[in-house]
């Protein structure tokens, strides 16, 4: 991956939300909402706390995480969309 997070950060794929319903509705884009959970695709080194102790991230590439739906910061690269978003953003992970 190109995108390289730094400190407690971490970059996220959101989950794609599906257009179709159930019921075999077409949901138009402009509808969609953007779906609260993604997959972990890289994670920071860490932080440093007050007294300049080194505090790794808990989370791991891989994971599937929950997160609030105005949390992080979009970037796009190379023509994906991706979610920054720093550790504390993080509500949950899904263990399957």
């Amino acid at each position: 991956m190109r995108l390289k997070p730094l400190l407690d950060k971490l970059v996220v794929k959101r989950d794609e939300q599906p257009s179709v319903t159930t019921g075999g509705i077409h949901i138009p884009d402009n509808f969609n909402e953007k779906a609260d959970s993604g997959t972990v695709l890289s994670v920071g080194p860490g932080r440093r706390d007050d007294d300049g102790y080194h505090v790794p991230i808990n989370i791991k590439t891989g994971d599937k995480v929950i997160f609030g739906s105005t949390a992080g910061q979009k970037v796009e690269v190379d023509k994906e969309e991706f979610l920054i978003l720093q550790e504390n953003q993080i509500i949950g992970v899904i263990k399957i």
